[in-house]
């Protein structure tokens, strides 16, 4: 009986390991578009510089994580080796050629390993593809206003993104979201108002300054539709936590319709701005 009632114990106590392996595996995922309850990883990446840059980490996780083993592998060599109950008469030795020349050439390697995915990534980001879409990011303390030239199928309008702490996911939300379409290289020009903001969004990958008086850039290509949040990165004042970025990537269809409709849901630019030319 009482053997019974152990195995029943114990399949009890299985299953419910395994019932909170799972939940802490599924709660420690990254979500899509948005942050989840903790959260151990990045957003699920959605374009392909937000892809270089998990497998860049990931990569300097397993080379420090190697690199923190090989050196406790030495304290313990040393520590055991070296002691005094195993060494009683311990070596005068000052100086070792091949050690000194080892430590000085295996960091430099290291380094230039590393180095050369860096540079790839910082290519990417740097490269200047042509633009499909064009959008104009203004940061004011303490919201985001967006501008969308007039092309062919509308826009030549403007409108601001405030929070609305109505919406969910909670302060992540905004009144009017920015949109654009689904697999387009979609560039951003971005500058603010009056202090420091900085434009994010960690779905993309990209994080970029508006600086008051300068006119930054940057592109992404988003290669899935959804609705994804950022938030104002820079400390920029008393509501810097309030400035939430809500993006929608919709289809090209869904897009040229909403382009359409910005011009009767938001007011007309009369004096349109200017954009910078955009290759």
């Amino acid at each position: 009986m009482r053997t019974t009632q152990a195995q029943h114990r114990s399949s009890w106590g299985l299953a419910a390991l395994g019932a909170f392996l799972v939940s802490s595996s599924s709660a420690l995922a990254a979500g899509i578009g948005q942050p989840v309850p903790w959260q151990m990883d990045r957003q699920v990446a959605v374009t392909e510089n937000a892809r270089d840059i998990h497998s860049f980490e990931h990569g300097m996780h397993w080379l420090s994580f190697g690199i923190s083993l090989f050196v406790l592998g030495l304290i313990l060599y040393c520590v055991f080796r070296f002691s005094e109950k195993a060494n009683p008469t311990p070596s005068k030795t000052t100086h070792n050629t091949m050690i000194e020349v080892a430590w000085t050439i295996v960091p430099v390697l290291i380094l230039v390993a590393v180095a050369i995915p860096s540079f790839r990534l910082l290519r990417t980001q740097l490269s200047d593809p042509k633009a499909d879409v064009l959008v104009k990011v203004i940061g004011h303390a303490w919201y985001w206003s967006y501008e969308y030239p007039a092309v062919e199928n509308g826009g030549g309008f403007a409108f601001d993104a405030n929070l609305d702490e109505d919406k969910q996911p909670k302060l992540l939300g905004t009144d009017n979201d920015m949109v654009v379409p689904v697999n387009k290289i979609v560039k951003i020009q971005v500058t603010a108002a009056d202090v420091m903001h900085s434009w994010a969004m960690p779905s993309f990958g990209f994080k970029i300054d508006a600086v008051p008086g300068r006119l930054n850039q940057f592109w992404f290509k988003a290669e899935r539709e959804g609705t994804y949040h950022g938030q104002c990165s820079e400390l920029c004042g008393a509501r810097h936590a309030y400035m939430p970025i809500t993006v929608q990537v919709v289809s090209e269809e869904a897009y040229a319709k909403w382009l359409a409709e910005g011009k009767t849901k938001f007011a007309r630019i009369d004096d349109p701005a200017k954009f910078a030319d955009a290759r």
